[in-house]
């Protein structure tokens, strides 16, 4: 038996590392408005932990097609839970000493059922860009021709601004740890850079550093999304296209994983992705064996080649180690004999889902139902 939580708070959570920790206004809405979101991929008789149970009810109530016989319950309601304690798996979005700490203020016998704090600050690591870019993005890219990559970790000004002159002033800025759209800065000119330079100098401040990547000439975002088990064994869960605005997620595509494939091959070469996939599954089996068990992300895209024809594949732009947006989709993907399907989330008054059905043939950047 599984307590899922939808915790989307946790990378900015991460960022701050404190126990008691107050996230931004948005997050707090969202977590509180899309709490039922579990109930997409959660098995029958689970619990889902929501701010409001009667809430959650109502909102599940409009995707009810897709969701499962699931238990809401608050956090008044974790003392309830004890008796579970002993097969209770706790399933969040991503794991952080916020939200573990909020847990044991609820119900102090789920302790057994947490991961230590020792597993925690290495999971906080493992979520850092600097993780991927020095233990994985160069790995793959050095192992297959037809890839493309690179992020710096620079701790000094100096540092910064010598890599971003190296890419001619066409650069990414990220912070280490920060939520999906944000922490990121684009460096088109050397005005930009002089503009951003101030917010790239708090960055290294606040978390010892900042990343700092080559701006490459995007044709597609896409992603694979995976999950580990307690054994280490990571397994590939599906393909993940999507579209993004200001490098925020704004929807995805439920479809089946041949539909899927058969889109991103226009810019892909699917026989390299393959390798990418077996290679990242090995490379990190090692890393997570031990430390983390659950859903993970990695975000790609397709680049356009400087000189000639064709594409290369940058097979990470992202690590989330964590449930993703995608993973939502992959539990929402239509049968062979169904329409594929639009999963996005809105703001209208509170934040929604919105779920409907296309029949038009769609790559992930060009979704075009906003």
């Amino acid at each position: 038996m599984r307590l899922h939580i939808f915790n989307p708070e946790h990378d900015i959570a991460l960022a701050a590392n404190l126990k008691r920790f107050t996230a931004p206004h948005a997050g707090r809405q969202m977590r509180a408005d899309l709490g039922f979101l579990p109930a997409l991929w959660a098995d029958e008789g689970d619990f889902v932990l929501v701010d409001d149970v009667a809430a959650a009810l109502e909102s599940v109530r409009h995707v009810r097609k897709y969701a499962h016989d699931v238990a809401f319950v608050s956090l008044a309601d974790i003392k309830g839970l004890t008796p579970f304690v002993d097969n209770l798996i706790i399933d969040p979005w991503g794991w952080d000493i916020t939200l573990k700490d909020q847990l044991l203020r609820a119900n102090g016998a789920l302790a057994g059922c947490m991961p230590s704090d020792e597993v925690l600050s290495t999971v906080r690591q493992m979520s850092s860009r600097r993780f991927a870019a020095s233990e994985l993005l160069p790995v793959l890219v050095n192992s297959h021709n037809g890839l493309v990559g690179e992020s710096c970790y620079c701790e000094t000004m100096e540092s910064v601004s010598e890599t971003v002159e190296r890419y001619g002033c066409q650069a990414v800025l990220k912070s280490p740890w920060s939520s999906s759209g944000r922490g990121v800065r684009y460096v088109r000119t050397p005005d930009d850079y002089a503009r951003l330079s101030g917010w790239a100098a708090n960055i290294v401040r606040q978390q010892g550093g900042i990343m700092v990547e080559p701006l490459y000439a995007k044709v597609c975002d896409f992603g694979m999304e995976f999950c580990v088990n307690k054994d280490g064994v990571v397994s590939y869960s599906g393909l993940s296209l999507f579209a993004t605005s200001g490098g925020a997620y704004t929807g995805g595509l439920c479809a089946t994983e041949k539909d899927k494939r058969e889109m991103l091959s226009r810019c892909v070469d699917m026989q390299l992705l393959d390798k990418v996939c077996d290679d990242i599954r090995s490379i990190l089996a090692p890393q997570f064996k031990g430390v983390y068990a659950g859903a993970f992300g990695i975000d790609m895209m397709a680049v356009a080649r400087k000189e000639g024809e064709g594409f290369l594949l940058h097979p990470c732009v992202e690590l989330n180690l964590r449930r993703t947006m995608g993973h939502v989709a992959l539990a929402l993907t239509p049968s062979p004999f169904e329409a594929r399907r639009i999963m996005n989330v809105y703001y209208a008054d509170k934040y929604r889902l919105r779920i409907k059905t296309t029949t038009d043939n769609l790559l992930n950047t060009g979704l075009c139902y906003m």
